[in-house]
């Protein structure tokens, strides 16, 4: 029989908190910042309904599965939005399954849409999406020249680009870590600009995100901080990635350019430089995450599948959570349609806003948002 022991991540034992670290190690799947203890607990600093269910048998420890717990007895990835990738992390066949966890934590489904799941004990359960990986193995220069073999003209037409900039604006460098505060801040704005430009949900705005990814800017030291990576033109900031890493892998969060270098490509540029300087920084994956395949999916030759879907416990609980995920598909709410559309909104505005105020926000701004996209379409067509 299980014993499930929820804390809250600042409660965590020592001896716990290293054999996670020893579990996410041991197994390549695992192997990204967002999975090990220290991203948890990181979240637990900003967030007081950030949990850990400590799973264990007869003494033993298992495994770990941090999440949200939210009302209604829903259990959301931990730092969802901001959790690429999520699950339960254990050793190999660790005897249990999802379901089990769940109904020994008092909980009655999991929401997830980054799901790693290499042990089989979610049973394979939801939608497959790609995730992209930069990962050059035979050397930063043999995997540019893949990148430029794939897309001869394009690359070529970058470069040439890379090169005007700097004969028209100065010299142009990539600063790795970038420890600039001014620029760190120049960044997120211009992410927010362009959420708000493009009608997209503003999850920088709630103090939990912003204090997240100040905190971690400003941890730069160890084996897991934050990274932040800027492209410059003489003195001016024309792009720039910011995320965590561990180890020898970076997992960008915010990926930014400088409206006023729009000519340039700068997020283009940005690429192939920062490929070319993954080992000098010591950096072996490059992890772009699920999603926006239309950019990532030319500079990342690496692809891994994570799951979007849900798991419910057995009884009373996972049935009603069981007959809302039911409801949402019946009517659409999987793959590319407009009730997909509508409900990933629903569950991204849900998942980072945690008051009643900022949820009414998101979804007027929702609103109005799909009114500026379908006014900038007429104006196209």
């Amino acid at each position: 029989m299980l014993d499930v022991e929820t804390l809250h991540p600042s409660r965590l034992a020592p001896a716990d908190t290293a054999l996670w670290r020893s579990m996410a190690a041991a197994e390549p799947a695992f192997a990204n910042p967002l999975l090990g203890p220290d991203f948890t607990q990181a979240v637990g600093r900003v967030r007081e309904d950030a949990r850990v269910a400590v799973i264990r048998r007869g003494g033993e420890t298992l495994g770990f599965l941090p999440h949200h717990r939210r009302p209604g007895r829903l259990a959301r990835a931990i730092g969802s939005p901001l959790s690429d990738y999520h699950g339960i992390v254990s050793r190999p066949e660790p005897g249990f399954s999802a379901e089990d966890v769940l109904h020994a934590a008092d909980l009655g489904v999991f929401r997830y849409t980054g799901l790693i799941d290499p042990f089989a004990v979610f049973g394979g359960v939801g939608e497959p999406q790609s995730a992209f990986v930069i990962a050059p193995e035979g050397g930063a220069d043999d995997y540019l020249e893949a990148v430029r073999a794939a897309s001869p003209k394009k690359i070529k037409n970058y470069r040439r680009l890379d090169h005007k900039l700097e004969r028209e604006m100065g010299q142009v460098r990539l600063v790795a870590p970038d420890t600039s505060r001014a620029s760190f801040d120049l960044l997120i704005a211009w992410k927010r600009e362009q959420l708000q430009r493009t009608g997209l949900h503003d999850f920088l705005r709630p103090a939990w995100t912003s204090g997240l990814l100040i905190d971690l800017f400003e941890r730069q030291h160890g084996d897991f901080h934050g990274l932040l990576i800027g492209l410059y033109a003489g003195d001016e900031l024309v792009a720039g990635h910011f995320g965590v890493r561990l180890g020898g892998v970076y997992h960008p969060w915010i990926a930014s350019t400088n409206p006023a270098f729009g000519a340039w490509s700068p997020g283009q540029l940005f690429f192939l430089r920062a490929i070319a300087a993954m080992p000098a920084l010591g950096l072996t994956h490059y992890d772009l995450g699920p999603g926006h395949d239309h950019y990532k999916r030319a500079y990342a030759l690496t692809q891994t599948c994570a799951l979007d879907g849900a798991v419910t416990a057995p009884g009373m609980g996972g049935v009603v959570a069981s007959s809302v995920e039911g409801a949402w598909n019946l009517a659409g709410g999987r793959g590319s349609g407009v009730v997909a559309r509508v409900r990933r909104r629903v569950d991204a505005i849900a998942s980072v806003e945690l008051t009643v105020g900022g949820r009414m926000r998101g979804f007027v701004d929702a609103v109005t948002g799909q009114s500026r996209r379908r006014a900038g379409a007429h104006e196209v067509g």
